[in-house]
């Protein structure tokens, strides 16, 4: 009995399926698949589950990405993206504005923010230094955090960096650069897994790093 050949996937078949595709689908195929998570086999599903649901979800979406884009920008005090500058947490009047948490990214002040026990303001990196992939201090939010700290009414700054080699190389660097000031240079406790990013960590695990905190 003969076997039938397996057809593999080449660049002319995968052309072939695009061209079978109207180019609108197409185009909401591969812009979904940049996002973080999605693969173009992901990407094919989510778009056909939109098209399908155009009603109940393609439209929503369609009007509140409108909303988000027009409406969203990042708070000129600590970098969080809200639809108010400066943003609700900088504004709100029961937060300690002494007490600021330094995260690398927004998807980390979130994660704290889930977690229902800190008090205080933020301060979004945007990122980590990395000498491999060229990161300097000069590409992250590191001078303005300088100059929050020297501007006074700060009593303790609480880095919440990812407890890897690069979060640790930035907290050393900035710990370097605001040590001086009259505050209280802080770190969340090793409840934070060596390698572990905050916005995977449960709320339990945020929690009693964040109460575990000692001097840096």
């Amino acid at each position: 009995m003969s076997k039938v050949a397996r057809i593999k996937p080449n660049y002319f078949t995968k052309r072939a399926m695009s061209q079978n595709i109207s180019p609108e689908i197409d185009r909401l195929i591969k812009l979904l698949s940049k996002l973080p998570g999605l693969g173009p086999r992901s990407a094919r599903r989510a778009a056909l589950e939109l098209i399908k649901k155009r009603e109940l979800l393609m439209r929503p979406l369609v009007e509140a990405m409108g909303d988000a884009a027009d409406k969203i920008s990042t708070c000129s005090t600590c970098g969080n993206v809200d639809a108010s500058n400066p943003c609700h947490v900088c504004a709100a009047p029961a937060r300690n504005q002494a007490m600021i948490c330094v995260v690398q990214d927004v998807g980390d002040l979130w994660a704290m923010e889930r977690a229902a026990t800190y008090k205080g303001v933020y301060h979004v990196l945007g990122g980590t230094l990395s000498a491999i992939d060229g990161i300097r201090p000069e590409d992250l939010r590191i001078a303005s955090l300088i100059d929050r700290v020297k501007a006074g009414g700060i009593s303790e700054v609480i880095l919440a960096m990812n407890a890897t080699v690069d979060g640790q190389t930035t907290a050393h660097y900035i710990t370097d650069h605001i040590e001086g000031n009259g505050v209280i240079i802080s770190r969340l406790a090793h409840g934070v897994p060596v390698g572990g990013e905050l916005d995977y960590l449960d709320d339990g695990t945020i929690n009693a790093a964040l109460s575990s905190r000692r001097p840096f």
